[in-house]
């Protein structure tokens, strides 16, 4: 996993950083603006980025996640609710972006046997290319964001259910059943696949 760090360039504030690549952000939101989002990336950065590698599986995409939220973040006003809570309000931003971008690639006929009890985790400990990653990735993209957002926090974060509940202002009960769904969900998503690559390869 790249590391990133925030240091001040000639063009803005650099938000990004990986082996000798860097992604240099122009600061329009003036001098204290850039500090403070500054902090929120040294302090967030990093699991902005895990989330949006979990989602996509490739790490030009992540990174072109991260880079993209903290673009827009520096062209306005600090929110409240980026404030009170960065790291949900990050996170949301993330998935939301990440989704967009798995939806938008062309579907691909990939398919097989995956444990599903590790379902998002994969991304992370998978390569690249691999054609079963790619195809549980698209699977993952057809659930709803506030779905995904629970799956990835439990299955690549390690947060517990209670966790869970506690950062996205659910139940335990809600996150248990949504989990529950979601993992059902994609198992069938996963197999109506598998039929669909076996009736291709038969022709």
């Amino acid at each position: 996993m790249p590391k990133f760090a925030v240091n001040k360039s000639p063009g803005g504030v650099l938000i990004g950083q990986r082996e000798m690549t860097t992604v240099t952000i122009p600061s329009s939101g003036g001098e204290a603006s850039a500090q403070e989002l500054g902090e929120i990336f040294r302090e967030h950065g990093q699991f902005v980025y895990r989330t949006a590698y979990s989602v996509t599986g490739n790490r030009p995409d992540a990174e072109d996640v991260l880079q993209n939220i903290f673009a827009k973040l520096l062209t306005r006003a600090i929110s409240p609710g980026l404030k009170q809570n960065p790291r949900a309000y990050l996170y949301r931003s993330a998935i939301n972006l990440s989704l967009n971008i798995v939806r938008s690639r062309r579907s691909q006929n990939l398919a097989g046997d995956i444990d599903l009890q590790k379902v998002p985790a994969l991304a992370i400990e998978s390569r690249d290319d691999d054609p079963l990653h790619r195809h549980l990735l698209e699977a993952v993209a057809q659930l709803t964001p506030g779905t995904v957002e629970m799956l990835i926090l439990r299955y690549t974060h390690n947060y517990s259910d209670a966790e869970i509940a506690k950062m996205l202002g659910k139940s335990r009960g809600t996150v248990a059943v949504t989990l529950y769904r979601a993992r059902a969900k994609l198992k069938k998503l996963l197999r109506a696949a598998q039929k669909r690559e076996s009736t291709h390869e038969a022709h």
